[in-house]
This record gives structure tokens, sequence and C-alpha cells, in this order.
């Protein structure tokens, strides 16, 4: 298999299956596709992996795509302006990403809900559910933004605004905690809660996520009003 990466700021990835070869995204994920790749769309992993799925942000069937004949190729598009980056995913080498990052990935990678716990999904801003990333293979990830790469020593700790975690390995502490004063909880802008990431380990950050620019363009947007 080979990839390319391509576009700015509306990045996509180009894959070249070999005959046999595969790769796996969320329904309705592809772009374009040469002429002789088959496609199974199910749940992958049934029901409940489905559901879980579901809860970290994706969609409840997967579809297979699959080479019948060599050098055939499959373009998948990202949602939203900002990065793909891939990751290697094996033994020792899991990770945590943010929801809706999946892009596609190879058929021995397996994407789960990864559940942070009752204060954190609370108040974290992301939710109970991230995705984990488990098995072995490559993953394809669709990020916000611009990406910053950060290593934690053991025990070292970095405060981070939720929506701007993009992945961590799984190695990688997750927890939130309140803002401490009073002044800071009702003019600081940051919510009540930030999110801790502790080392060991790497954490990918992004600039920006999509719900940060929701809620920027809200206001602008006219509101239609009728009259009596």
């Amino acid at each position: 298999m080979h990839y390319r990466v391509f576009g700015a700021p509306m990045p996509a990835v180009s894959l070249t299956l070999e005959q046999g070869e595969s790769i796996y995204t969320q329904s309705g994920g592809m772009t374009w596709m040469s002429e002789h790749i088959s496609m199974e769309t199910n749940m992958k992993g049934g029901l409940f992996k489905g559901i879980g799925r579901m809860f970290a942000g994706e969609s409840l069937f997967m579809a297979t795509y699959t080479a019948q004949r060599p050098g055939e190729e499959i373009t998948l598009a990202s949602s939203f302006p900002g990065e793909i980056r891939i990751i290697e995913v094996g033994p020792g080498k899991e990770y945590i990403a943010q929801k809706n990052a999946f892009l596609c990935a190879t058929p021995n990678v397996t994407l789960s809900a990864y559940v942070t716990g009752v204060k954190s999904g609370l108040f974290g801003g992301e939710g109970f559910v991230l995705q984990k990333y488990t098995g072995q293979g490559l993953a394809f990830l669709e990020l916000d933004g611009t990406i910053v790469e950060k290593e934690l020593a053991p025990g070292e700790k970095i405060k981070v605004d939720t929506g701007n975690i993009a992945f961590f390995e799984a190695s990688v502490g997750y927890s939130s905690e309140m803002v401490k004063g009073f002044a800071n909880i009702l003019f600081g802008g940051e919510g009540l809660f930030l999110s801790t990431l502790t080392g060991p380990g790497k954490v990918w950050l992004q600039t920006m996520s999509a719900s940060e620019l929701a809620q920027r363009i809200i206001p602008f947007i006219p509101v239609s009003r009728s009259s009596n």
C-alpha cells in the first residue's frame, strides 16, 4: 500500500492498493475510487462495537474497500479544514483521539470507544467517550487546524482546552479539573474545567476545533424574523 496526503486547507489522502489489500472507513466516507475496487458495508465487529463507535462520533456501519487488481486507487477527503495525520498502530502503540477523528484504517486496526470517566465526561467538553485505536496497521486521522506535537516526561502535565486535544498515546493519563479562582470561573472564558494530560508519552494538540469555530460563527449568521 502507498498513500499520498494532499491539499490545503481541506486535505485528502489517496491510497494505492495492491490486489487483495483493503481499507475501511465510515459509511459515506469515500470521495472517489478507480473501477476495480469492491465495497462491502457492515457493522464491523458486531452491533455492540458499532454502537460504541457511534458514541465516539462515527457511524454504526463501516465500508470496507478491497482492490481486485494491482494499483487501484481510492481517495478520502477531510470534512473540515486542518490536517490528516497517519498513525502506526501496534503492540505498545495504542492511541486515544478526539471524537470524529477517524478517516480510514487498514483492516487489522480496531476503532473502539474510550470512556474518560464521569467527571471528565461531564465537564471536559467532549463527552464521556473518545476514540481508541488498537490492533496492528495504519490509521488515518482528520484533525482540525494546525497540529503541534509535544512529548511529556513521566509525571509532566499539560493543561489543555479539551477541544484542542487531537490525540495522544495511550500511556498518557487523561483527566479534568476545575479552574481555580472565582474571577477565573466567571470571566476567564475557558469554562469551569480544563483537561489535564499527564506523561509519559506523546500528545498532539490542534489549534482549533470544529465546535469552537461554530461558536464563533453562530453570532454572525443572519436570523430571519417573521413579521406579524
